[in-house]
């Protein structure tokens, strides 16, 4: 497996300043973000897809490095009722601009509806009941499979044949049933990008997660999370406090090691290696406590150890 990096995470000012420290520490794999939940993306995707000059420029800039794309990123909310419209044009955006750069994945999120015609929000709803409630559910997913079924079209025609849906929840597909769901009824272009934290904050066994998704993990994120018993005994897993600072939370996200030690990260990695996938694992750092490029040095230290 190549060690990667997710480059906005990395907290870096610029483009070439994060591939410099990144060459330096021996990663070889770069994912870019084209905009979405990124705020502020390293690719123009604009300007990319307009200039071929432009395009071979990054990709000079990469290759002079040793550093080949792993992907594109555009988490994003395509079903958002006021959002929406624009976050599936950028992964349009997004599908197009991949094709032209040569790279064969997309990392991005299924998105969530509204609840009714007129809205404004995404209403996730996590335990479907009463019976008007499961209703809203069943039109949310046939909304989700017409958006992604003409996404993954579009996604063909460029030479995309990879979406990487992160499970996280507040999207419809957040997990290993809802990811199957999806899958079954788009196609084998519907795949996982598989954040581990994102599952281990929902009490899910990941490496059974792994083995249960099988060839269909596409792209994988290596960010770990530390959860604070003492904060879980108050307020559960599920915290919906806007204004909780992350010492208040129940759970939080860190680099490797610090809430999983290595002997889980061997078993992860095994589990991987059990259903065949031997490709990039990329760093998509998130801890509060050891921000930016220290977090990222301390995280390829801990994946050359247990990789």
């Amino acid at each position: 497996m190549e060690i990667g990096l997710f480059a906005e995470s990395a907290g870096l000012p610029t483009l070439e300043e994060t591939l410099e420290r990144a060459a330096s520490l021996g990663i070889t794999r770069i994912e870019l973000s084209t905009g979405g939940q990124a705020a502020r993306p390293f690719l123009d995707a604009d300007r990319l897809l307009d200039s071929a000059v432009a395009r071979s420029e990054l990709l000079r800039a990469l290759e002079g490095r040793g550093i080949r794309l792993s992907a594109l990123n555009a988490s994003a909310f395509p079903l958002h009722p006021r959002l929406g419209l624009a976050h599936a044009e950028l992964t349009r955006q997004t599908l197009r601009l991949a094709g032209l750069l040569g790279v064969d994945r997309v990392v991005t999120q299924s998105g969530t509806p509204g609840d009714a015609e007129g809205c404004h929000v995404p209403n996730w709803i996590a335990y479907p009941w009463p019976e008007d409630m499961r209703d809203t559910v069943r039109r949310q997913w046939e909304q989700a499979i017409a958006l992604w079924r003409d996404l993954a079209t579009c996604a063909q025609d460029q030479g995309v044949t990879r979406l990487c849906f992160e499970l996280h929840p507040v999207n419809l597909v957040y997990n290993v049933p809802t990811l199957l769901h999806l899958r079954e009824a788009i196609g084998p272009a519907i795949g996982v990008n598989l954040d581990p934290s994102h599952l281990m904050w929902q009490g899910m066994d990941v490496p059974a997660c792994v083995r249960s998704l099988g060839s269909a993990i596409y792209h994988v994120h290596v960010k770990d999370v530390v959860v604070h018993r003492h904060n879980l005994a108050l307020v559960g897993l599920l915290d919906n406090r806007p204004d909780a600072t992350f010492r208040e939370r129940p759970w939080t996200f860190c680099a490797p090691g610090f809430g999983h030690d290595r002997g889980w990260w061997r078993e992860f990695f095994v589990a991987l290696n059990d259903i065949g996938y031997d490709d990039v694992v990329s760093i998509e750092h998130g801890d509060p406590h050891l921000p930016g490029m220290p977090g990222v040095e301390r995280t390829v230290g801990f994946l050359r150890q247990v990789l």
